[in-house]
């Protein structure tokens, strides 16, 4: 473990634990509950000890400005996501059909999120397969039912911090906006060997959330103006990020 200002950074200890409890996680109900309740019990009082810099209650009040919303992270910065929302606000997220994601949308749960699985789509495929399609459909029923909606931008085991095509097709089919939002924290652990270098909040610092002006997508929007929106919410994203990290003094964690 090395230590650099506020930020602790971890080389592969706490991956190496996942790998050992992976399998017996998958066979125990038990144990699957038991984390569930000590992750999201970790996460409120990650919530509870870290200040708020100004901006936090702007980040929100976007929200509800254009509910129903697509709200959006990136990879390895989303496990906060579910506490920079107006709790009265319903959302659905997304979630990958992997092994792996199944705690993730137990936690999510936990903390008051509707989920549904699915995959949000490599840039240049068609979001087929791990019912992509079906949980696109889902999300969209839910926007036209004025339920906001929650995917991460990228695609797990693709390019990180790149958005995929598939939140860029849910706001063309929607009529809804995207909103890019990054929320950090000033004490973490990141885990530098995972693909998408995973931070994990700490308690007891300072914590900054950012949101962008919304991605719209045309109803009629073609390929090519698919492509430029899938870049623009790149670009939003980025400078949020940028943005949330500057507000705590830090400079934004390398994605690669």
């Amino acid at each position: 473990m090395t230590v650099a200002g506020d930020n602790v950074q971890q080389d592969g200890f706490l991956k190496r634990v996942w790998q050992r409890i992976r399998e017996p996680l998958a066979r125990s109900e038990m144990l699957k509950t038991v984390l569930v309740n000590l992750i999201s019990g970790y996460l409120r009082l990650v919530y509870a000890t870290n200040k708020r810099l100004p901006g936090f209650d702007e980040t929100i009040a976007s929200q509800k400005k254009h509910t129903p919303y697509i709200v959006t992270f990136w990879h390895g910065q989303h496990l906060m996501g579910t506490f920079v929302r107006e709790k009265s606000v319903p959302v659905v997220a997304m979630f990958s059909r992997s092994a792996d994601a199944e705690l993730n949308a137990r936690v999510a749960e936990k903390l008051g999120l509707q989920t549904v699985r699915g995959s949000g789509g490599r840039a240049g495929s068609d979001n087929s397969g791990k019912g992509g399609a079906r949980a696109l459909i889902t999300l969209k029923r839910a926007l036209d039912q004025g339920i906001s909606t929650g995917m991460i931008a990228d695609v797990a085991h693709s390019p990180v911090r790149e958005a995929g095509q598939g939140i860029i097709l849910l706001a063309k089919l929607s009529g809804r906006p995207i909103l890019p939002v990054a929320y950090a924290f000033s004490r973490s652990v990141v885990l530098q060997r995972s693909w998408d270098k995973t931070s994990i909040p700490l308690p007891f610092g300072r914590s900054a959330a950012v949101t962008t002006e919304p991605v719209w997508v045309p109803v009629d929007a073609d390929e090519i103006l698919l492509e430029e929106k899938r870049q623009e919410l790149t670009r939003k994203l980025d400078a949020a990020t940028d943005a949330a990290y500057k507000q705590l003094g830090l400079q934004t964690p390398p994605a690669r």
